[in-house]
């Protein structure tokens, strides 16, 4: 991988606009009397250089590498201390902790890799607060307005600390009286942003076709639903909801898709084993005479109904299940397609009522998983609303063999649209009741 270059001239070049380059300026010299005023203007946190992706956080950060140090006006043993001033002051103006520069990096990242903890832990604290906020907006349903037109036209507002800010604003009080803030100071346009598709959602992952192949299961764009190399992640997760690996316990697994996981509780010999899928494609796969989770295996149960397998969404099956007043040793949860919150409901408003009061709950842990700042934050963030959903998580570090996951489009990625996973560390989870 080449060095990146973090020299001034580089990240801010001559022909950035002086409305950006202005407050770049600033930030990268820690001139907190200077940057102030200019951040009076929402949005003005989070300027970016139209072409390096550069934003004041950026700045304020790489002035700590080594090749810039020389050129502050300060000794360079205070340097890191003047720079946590800096980043504080943005962050509480609404700087973005999770913008991307052109080298794919955001502020955390250029800290971790200078080796800057005390900047890098400020950035993943920012990262936590702005889910939590957004957590917490997303349990708010919207109201009606009949002023609602005229409020939106009245004046700037704020950004909301990630990945967008509003655009443009009057003039800053105190702020120098030639700057004038435009569309072009968030131009810039990530290189992840401009060759990537959509997201994929559960509906279109739902109407799509999977293919079974060399080690992989993916749909018909080209996404990886589960592969192989998850193997070691889900022996350690079993090994971790089964202690022992202990037989006759009552498992329920949400998501089959290459049946890895079913496999592996399957022979613990549960007395009670439900499997939940959605996919019509997979639900095939399992009927066909290459499963061993169809129909014979349903019959194979030592009691009526204790081997089987729920064909819908869990959001249908799991209120069902609990009507009937099903209970389980170990739950699992690894579906594809749907986002956190969905991931959030269950545990706070399933599992709970689901899982025995000694039993154990997992899941396939991969938020934020296309970086390490995204995976520290998520990782507090869910701890918390674990917590809030009274279960305690132990969390365990296991090692990934990058050798074959190292670059995408190769090795196990090969014929793979999007590397989901780039990290050499996976925490697994494993969740109790409190108390």
């Amino acid at each position: 991988m080449a060095a990146k270059n973090d020299s001034i001239d580089v990240r801010i070049p001559a022909s950035c606009p002086a409305s950006v380059s202005q407050i770049l300026y600033h930030a990268w010299h820690h001139d907190i009397a200077g940057l102030k005023p200019l951040l009076n203007v929402p949005g003005r946190a989070s300027v970016q250089e139209p072409t390096t992706g550069e934003t004041p956080l950026h700045a304020a950060v790489r002035a700590c590498a080594p090749v810039n140090r020389g050129e502050l006006s300060y000794d360079a043993d205070d340097v890191e201390k003047h720079a946590k001033a800096v980043v504080h002051e943005l962050f509480m103006s609404g700087a973005i902790w999770n913008d991307v520069d052109n080298n794919d990096e955001t502020p955390g990242c250029v800290a971790a890799r200078l080796g800057l903890k005390d900047l890098y832990t400020l950035c993943v604290e920012a990262g936590v607060r702005a889910e939590l906020l957004f957590g917490l907006l997303d349990g708010y349903e919207e109201l009606d307005s009949e002023d609602e037109e005229d409020e939106e036209d009245d004046g700037a507002q704020e950004g909301d600390g990630e990945e967008e800010v509003a655009d443009g604003a009057a003039e800053a009080h105190g702020a120098d009286e030639d700057v004038e803030v435009v569309d072009s100071d968030r131009a810039f346009v990530p290189l992840k942003n401009r060759k990537v598709g959509p997201d994929v959602n559960s509906e279109d992952y739902l109407r799509s076709n999977l293919t079974y192949s060399n080690g992989k299961l993916v749909d018909d764009s080209q996404n990886g639903v589960m592969m192989a190399w998850e193997t070691s992640i889900m022996r350690a997760s079993v090994e971790a909801l089964l202690p022992g690996l202990a037989v006759g316990r009552r498992i329920l697994n949400i998501g089959f898709g290459m049946g890895i996981m079913d496999a592996m509780f399957a022979e613990t010999h549960p007395s009670k084993h439900h499997i939940i899928e959605a996919h019509p494609a997979v639900l095939e796969h399992i009927s066909s005479s290459d499963s061993k989770f169809g129909k014979e295996w349903e019959a194979s149960g030592p009691t009526e109904g204790a081997h089987k397998v729920h064909a819908g969404k869990w959001q249908e099956v799991v209120p069902k299940l609990l009507e009937q007043g099903e209970t389980y040793d170990a739950i699992y949860f690894d579906t594809f397609g749907e986002d956190y919150s969905q991931l959030r409901m269950f545990f706070t408003e399933y599992v709970p009522a689901l899982l025995e009061e000694q039993g154990r709950f997992g899941f396939f842990n991969g938020l934020g998983a296309d970086r390490n700042i995204c995976y520290d934050v998520y990782t507090q963030v869910v701890e918390m609303h674990l917590s809030d959903a009274g279960m305690d998580v132990e969390w365990q570090e296991l090692d990934v063999d990058m050798n074959n996951l190292g670059k995408e489009g190769e090795g196990e990625w090969q014929g793979v649209k999007r590397r989901y996973w780039t990290l050499d560390k996976y925490r697994l989870p494993t969740c109790t009741l409190m108390g």
